[in-house]
């Protein structure tokens, strides 16, 4: 069976196989072989990916044995605070400052982050020096928001956060490369991202996203949670929608 994923990931990249066969170190016909359904030897994947900006496992999903994965994937897990209150208030602006090509926030109103005049400033000089900044926030007026202030006892204070924060990131909205933009989704999670590198906060019946629970992880070649929230975050971003002003 042809490997869509492949095919379609050299598509992505504007990549031929003459040019990934050059970058492998292989004959172009082995790359085609590859394309119709062959799997490459491990270090032959490993580069590949790489080259493609894609995940070994997404590529060849079953190349990997299940225990291998398994392993890479407790690999990822940083560390878990039990309550997001509990990271480091500079954490925050070290994952940020770590970027070199992404920033992605999640979250409902995310309030906090936007209250923090750090991290804001970071962001900035993030996008000034070519890095995609990249703001979700829960639409005030959509339905998902308001079951979510009820959920966490607040009612209409979560709509207020929500606007709160957008009025917060005026000055960042003025910067090129920064975008803003109102999901209307259900999270179970609000995601913090800087390129390969997360903050996961976990979404629990009742308690305020303060209160719960944050993975902090680093997505690595062959493990698989990292890249479901990365995945997750790039659904969200899909079927957002500018937020007013921007």
């Amino acid at each position: 069976m042809a490997n869509e994923r492949l095919r379609a990931a050299l598509l992505q990249r504007g990549l031929s196989p003459y040019a990934l066969a050059e970058e492998v170190g292989v004959d172009h016909k082995t790359v085609e072989r590859w394309i119709s359904g062959r799997i490459p030897y491990r270090k032959h994947r490993y580069t590949i990916a790489t080259q493609l900006g894609v995940d070994e496992v997404y590529l060849w999903p079953d190349a990997l044995p299940r225990d291998q994965v398994a392993l890479a994937s407790e690999s990822e897990i940083i560390t878990i605070y039990p309550h997001r209150s509990e990271v480091p208030r500079d954490g925050w602006e070290r994952l940020f400052a770590a970027a070199e090509q992404d920033i992605g926030v999640l979250v409902y109103s995310g309030l906090f982050l936007a209250e923090d005049h750090g991290v804001q400033r970071i962001l900035a000089e993030k996008a000034r020096a070519g890095v995609r900044v990249r703001i979700l926030l829960g639409d005030p007026e959509s339905r998902q928001v308001a079951e979510r202030g009820a959920d966490e006892g607040v009612d209409d204070m979560m709509p207020a956060k929500i606007r709160n924060a957008l009025v917060l990131y005026r000055p960042l909205r003025k910067v090129e490369g920064v975008e803003i933009r109102f999901h209307q989704t259900v999270l179970y999670n609000s995601i913090y991202l800087a390129d390969s590198q997360l903050l996961v906060n976990t979404h629990i019946y009742g308690l305020p996203a303060a209160h719960a629970p944050v993975w902090h992880l680093r997505k690595i070649p062959g493990g698989e949670i990292a890249a479901c929230y990365l995945e997750s975050f790039e659904r969200v971003w899909d079927t957002a929608t500018p937020a007013p002003g921007t």
